[in-house]
């Protein structure tokens, strides 16, 4: 009997999450990859959603486990989720992206699922786990003005040209294979230690030290990434950055996969040693859920990045994604539950602001109600998740 209970218990919580991946796939992950591409011309909005699901699939499932497992066990202290409180959490954290979906403001989903799983781990008696809190705070307000002023400075070389643009893209180029050849994957890892990157697997077949190793197989990627993307830009320099632009792109969508998934399966990893779930399957369900939400609901946001906030062209979108494809790695391998809207918003502001013009078309009062979504995102999941929690135990028992 009990074991048919924790079941459906589980069941209802998996459903829950399966809502959750969904409405992440229509907003965050679903529609911030690809904004800067469609908003440049490059793709249409409706390849793009369903581009983004396919890569967002496959980065939940080769590198969705460290956020997985930081937002389903490092948020609170002293307490395991039960699996109403994981179900609580996991719908109105839901519940108030599908708002931000439909509504067409950019709800930031890290937020509403940090506050949420903060505010029922608090409820059922737990501490805060401060630690954690301030590492995922200095991501959080160190992102708008990284990722800003990197896309600035990069809006601003490419604006300027003081070398031929053809060599600046090259460069740029080099730099994402450098970090490309970095990222760890799940299948390359051996035992229970982890992934691997590239550059580490690689490393095992040329002599010498390791590091040695990865440092050659880091500089062969790099210089195939600029060889590459340099023969492209003969024929057509413009036709060569919407192409390095798409990539761009993919590798953000890869990228939001590995981030956001843990979102949605994170307050499930409690619960699934109790009926016999690895964490892969997890994964693999979760990953289903963001490419379900990218093909259906994905367009509508995407429209909403790319035209609303700012008219990108291919030079500005590139500024855009370099520092989202960077800073999204980097939450990726702490762990830390980020948010797209975030990265990509502010590195659209950094890039609009290298334009000619104030503001470089971006709309002032857009931003303000976006940032007010964002912070009332976080503060109202906390409370509604707390005093939710309370209510429905305190009515079921």
């Amino acid at each position: 009997m009990v074991e048919l209970v924790t079941i459906g218990t589980f069941l209802v919580a998996a459903v829950a999450s399966l809502f959750m991946a969904w409405a992440i796939g229509a907003g965050s992950s679903g529609s911030t990859p690809f904004a800067p591409a469609v908003g440049a011309n490059a793709i249409s909005v409706m390849r793009a959603g369903f581009l983004v699901g396919i890569l967002g699939f496959a980065g939940a499932v080769l590198q969705g486990a460290n956020v997985s497992e930081a937002v389903g066990a490092d948020l609170i202290g002293g307490v395991t989720l039960s699996p109403m409180a994981a179900t609580i959490a996991l719908i109105i954290a839901a519940g108030l992206v599908a708002i931000g979906v439909f509504a067409g403001y950019p709800i930031a989903t890290a937020f509403t699922v940090t506050g949420a799983v903060i505010g029922v781990g608090l409820a059922m008696g737990g501490d805060p786990a401060w630690a954690k809190y301030q590492e995922i705070a200095t991501l959080w307000i160190l992102t708008p003005f990284v990722g800003g002023g990197l896309a600035y400075g990069i809006a601003r070389l490419l604006r300027s040209k003081p070398i031929a643009e053809e060599y600046l893209i090259m460069m740029l180029a080099a730099l994402i294979g450098i970090v490309v050849a970095n990222i760890e994957f799940a299948i390359l890892g051996s035992g229970a230690g982890g992934g691997a990157s590239i550059a580490e697997a690689s490393s095992g077949w040329l002599p010498g030290p390791d590091i040695a190793g990865v440092a050659a197989v880091t500089v062969v990627i790099a210089a195939l990434w600029a060889g590459v993307t340099g023969f492209d830009l003969r024929g057509d320099i413009e036709r060569g950055e919407r192409h390095f632009l798409l990539v761009l792109g993919g590798l953000v969508a890869f990228s939001a996969g590995g981030s956001q998934v843990g979102l949605a399966v994170g307050p499930l990893i409690p619960l699934s040693g109790d009926v016999g779930l690895p964490l892969l399957a997890l994964l693999v369900g979760g990953g289903f859920g963001l490419l379900l939400g990218s093909w259906t609901g994905a367009p509508r946001m995407i429209k909403a990045i790319s035209q609303d906030y700012s008219s990108l062209g291919p030079r500005r979108s590139i500024a855009a994604l370099i520092p989202s494809f960077m800073i999204a790695q980097t939450a990726v391998l702490y762990g830390i539950p980020v948010s797209f809207n975030e990265i990509i918003v502010s590195a659209i502001i950094g890039s609009g602001y290298a334009a000619a013009g104030a503001g470089g078309g971006v709309s002032a009062r857009k931003m303000g109600y976006t940032v007010l979504a964002w912070v009332a995102s976080l503060v109202g999941s906390v409370v509604i998740s707390y005093v939710g929690y309370i209510v429905i135990f305190a009515v079921l028992g």
